[in-house]
């Protein structure tokens, strides 16, 4: 039955049973000037066969052609009125429908919102806005564009049109099929060929100007396959989603983040319920971070959980643990690219170039957090530059992504940690062990020759002997900090993973280089024992003694730098059995200095300047200036402890002369920290013996010795020195200046907590305590000292062990608190017996002689 528009309904009934007789006299024309054609046929006929006179067959036939006349006019009549108008076609609404569990993305809509309402201001004519929405497989791109293009639908009446250009497979759609399936739908009937894409594009351009149409396509994989499906002029809106940026001109182009750890919570307690998912938030927080925050995992992970009501989130957050199949394995419910993560990611892979590939395969072996771009070269076995360029074209293809500028001022890149596992999963499948292995040793020569001038520019003396000046390797154009800042998570992960492999040669290498940097810098404490560590292993896999030698000498540092004394010496007195029966004799007097130094940092003052002093002779005779005088300033630190000021002092001018002359400020400024602590030491002395006077003068001068040495540190951004300029400032002990030395002390004490020192905080701790006891703050001189107890029992340093106790008992027994200072003094006591500290030992005992005394 025919529908009646609103047009007819405004005519009345009359007019509609005119229109009913009208159609039904139309209808019954034809019929009626057939059938008296026919008649006029059969009864022409008719006569030839009948004996009738001429003028009466005239006259039938004239009848008969007349009455045929009539009925034609009377049809033509009928065809004159207005024909009925055709109905319409619909609107096309193709918009794919909102997913229920959409969440997240509100500050996303509210920027998408503001572009739109941007452009309708703008007001431009000449072309339809374009919104671009871009980011990695899984984001939620065509969810957030589906759910903004429902929003905005109302405002584009003539049609909202969709289509997918992923294809399938590796199959790609091409616009011409787009532009009839769009005219199609338009009601535009192409009973002919058509022709190609340009004639469609007129077709279309004819047929969408003048409409206010919304178009979405989604999952384009360049520009070209967009910039011929736009529409020609303004009034229309185009939204594309797709893996990459697509650069299209008057484009309003943005990259979709990943989830917050907050959204992701949301998302999954939507799907899996908000009791399950609110009793346990650490595991959802966790199945969040294993999903990398992607919206597709974290939606299968709901709805699995959904789905296995038996399961609790800390199950599926275990299950999800397995760095390897099974991560991938658990984020897929179906082989369809919107319910498995790592179909999506076969998309984007299937898109790359061969080079691209196998770089992202070659790139997800690393197992660094991220990497400069010359990491890329390295992999592919290309020049930087090329290298660089396959890099970039990963990150448009939204399967790398830049992390940052690190402080060199160079881009670092890295792979989401699911791009990271699906890589892996296709070079086990594509690439050989022997490629995989050259890969990754590639990366660790790569980084070993940029590691080696780095370290020899900042410590030339650790590389070659009888060089007084600084001079070494060519400086790379950032500093040694810089470098070591930036790579240091990197060269950890590298050279563990190259000690998996047994890649022994280069471990070593590289974790030579990595130590110098490490012990030259004294920053990352943590970091430095593990390379050390990982180094000394490979020296005795390759079975080098003069390698190995070296090692223990670096394990020597870092361990005797945190208060393991007792490593330290039994490492430095292993490398120098290696390096005497090797004849190694400049190798051999640096190991005499270590063990000098450890017996000196155990307490065993007496022995352990009998080892300074022959490798202060031992230096000599190699003609190096340079470990002469720097052990010479090691000796007069033992002067100082023993008291000789005038011969520490005398060995430090000596030094200072040879550090002047060749220009090396670094050692020029830890050598004057020195002499201010000999001077500070002897005003105390002075002061002590009712010298004041004298003991004025020498506070006035080692005050701005310190000082100055600290200056200069701050200047070069040596951070542990300057602190060890501060804290020797804070104890200097001038009563004139006791606030201002709290304040070095705290400073120094902040600057090595963020170093990450734990062993020079404790230390620290200690001359905060003095600082604070001088001021009369007893009580908070007591909390710091005891802190540094603390401290120095958890380290294992027995020599700092009895030192933090016995300066308790003295701040203590000013304090009035004679009781309580017999326990850390007698501690103390025992302490340096074990030791063999005479030294100590006797003014511990003095200390506790006077806590013993009965209070009056």
């Amino acid at each position: 039955m025919a529908r009646r528009g609103p047009a007819d309904a405004a005519r009345g009934p009359g007019a509609a049973g005119a229109d009913a007789r009208g159609r039904r006299a139309r209808l019954a024309a034809p019929w009626i000037v057939g059938g008296l054609t026919g008649v006029i046929t059969a009864v022409t006929t008719s006569l030839d066969a009948v004996d009738v006179a001429a003028p009466a067959k005239l006259g039938i036939v004239a009848v008969v052609a007349l009455l045929a006349g009539v009925a034609a006019w009377g049809a033509q009549q009928g065809n004159d009125a207005e024909p009925e108008p055709a109905a319409a076609p619909a609107a096309p609404a193709q918009l794919p429908p909102v997913i229920a569990h959409f969440t997240g993305r509100d500050a996303s809509l509210a920027e998408l919102r503001r572009a739109v309402a941007s452009e309708a201001g703008a007001g431009s004519p000449a072309s339809p806005l374009v919104v671009s929405v871009h980011g990695p497989a899984g984001v939620g791109k065509s969810a957030l564009a589906a759910r903004f293009a429902h929003e905005i639908a109302e405002g584009y009446p003539d049609g909202q049109l969709y289509f997918d250009l992923r294809g399938e497979g590796e199959t790609r759609v091409r616009p011409e099929e787009v532009l009839i399936g769009f005219l199609l739908v338009l009601g535009v009937r192409l009973t002919t060929d058509p022709g190609g894409l340009p004639e469609l594009q007129k077709l279309w351009w004819t047929h969408a100007r003048g409409r206010r149409l919304l178009v979405l396509l989604d999952n384009a994989r360049d520009a070209d396959q967009v910039r011929a499906l736009l529409p020609p002029v303004g009034g229309c809106a185009v939204l594309v989603t797709s893996r990459r940026p697509l650069y299209l001109r008057n484009t309003f182009d943005r990259r979709l983040p990943e989830f917050t750890e907050r959204h992701g919570v949301e998302l999954l307690a939507r799907l899996a319920g908000e009791e399950r998912i609110r009793s346990d938030p650490e595991s959802a927080a966790r199945i969040v971070e294993l999903c990398g925050r992607l919206p597709l995992a974290i939606s299968i992970c709901g709805g699995r959980l959904a789905a296995r009501e038996s399961w609790t989130a800390r199950e599926l957050a275990g299950r999800l643990q397995d760095q390897r199949r099974r991560r991938l394995d658990e984020l897929e419910v179906a082989r369809d690219i919107d319910k498995s993560v790592r179909a999506s990611l076969a998309l984007s892979y299937a898109d790359c170039s061969q080079t691209q590939r196998r770089l992202l395969r070659t790139f997800g072996l690393l197992d660094v957090p991220d990497a400069q771009a010359w990491v890329a070269g390295a992999l592919l076995g290309v020049s930087d530059l090329e290298g660089d360029d396959q890099l970039e074209a990963l990150v448009d293809a939204q399967l790398a992504e830049c992390s940052g500028t690190d402080a060199t001022g160079r881009m670092r890149y890295r792979l989401h940690d699911l791009v990271r596992l699906y890589a892996r999963e296709r070079s086990e499948r594509e690439d050989t062990g022997a490629e995989r292995r050259a890969a990754i040793e590639r990366v660790l020569d790569g980084y070993r020759e940029r590691a080696e001038p780095v370290a020899a520019a900042r410590w030339p003396q650790d590389w070659q002997r009888r060089t007084g000046a600084r001079a070494g390797a060519p400086e790379p154009g950032y500093t040694a900090t810089e470098w070591l800042s930036s790579e240091r998570l990197a060269l950890l992960a590298l050279l563990g993973q190259a000690a998996g492999h047994g890649m022994w040669g280069l471990v070593w290498r590289l974790g030579r280089a990595a130590c110098s940097l490490f012990h030259s810098l004294r920053v990352f404490w943590p970091e430095w024992r593990t390379v050390a560590g990982l180094t000394h292993t490979a020296a005795e896999r390759l079975g080098d003694g003069r390698s190995l030698g070296i090692a223990l000498l670096e394990r020597a540092s870092v361990e005797g730098g945190q208060g393991n004394v007792e490593r330290a010496r039994g490492d430095a007195y292993a490398a120098l059995d290696l390096f005497t029966g090797l004849r190694e004799t400049w190798w051999r007097a640096r190991a005499l200095r270590a063990v000098g130094m450890s017996l000196r940092d155990e307490g065993n003052i007496d022995e352990g300047q009998r080892y300074l002093i022959e490798a202060i002779e031992a230096f000599g005779r190699e003609g190096d200036g340079w470990w002469r005088a720097r052990t010479q300033r090691n000796l007069a630190e033992v002067r100082l402890a023993q008291r000789r000021y005038a011969e520490a002092r005398e060995l430090l001018e000596e030094g200072l002369e040879v550090f002047q002359r060749n220009g090396n400020r670094y050692s020029e400024a830890q050598t004057l920290r020195a002499l201010g602590e000999v001077l500070a030491a002897e005003a105390r002395s002075l002061r002590a013996s009712g010298a004041h006077a004298e003991a004025e003068t020498k506070y006035s001068l080692a005050a701005p010795v310190l000082e100055r040495a600290a200056e200069t540190f701050r200047l070069r951004d040596e951070q542990w020195e300057e602190a060890r300029c501060l804290r020797a400032a804070g104890e200097v002990g001038d009563p004139r200046n006791g606030l201002r030395e709290l304040t070095f002390v705290r400073h120094a004490e902040r600057m090595l907590e963020g170093l990450g020192d734990t062993w020079g905080v404790a230390r620290t701790r200690i001359s905060e305590g003095r600082a604070l006891g001088r001021l009369g703050r007893h009580a908070e001189a007591a909390e710091a000292l005891g802190q540094a107890v603390e401290a120095f029992d958890e380290l294992g340093d027995r020599w700092w062990q009895a030192r933090a106790r016995r300066t308790l008992a003295e701040v203590l027994l000013d304090a009035g608190r004679r009781e309580q200072a017999r326990e850390p003094a007698r501690e103390a006591l025992e302490l340096y017996r074990r030791l063999g500290n005479t030294a100590g030992e006797s003014r511990a005992r003095r200390v506790l002689a006077h806590a013993s005394e009965p209070v009056a």
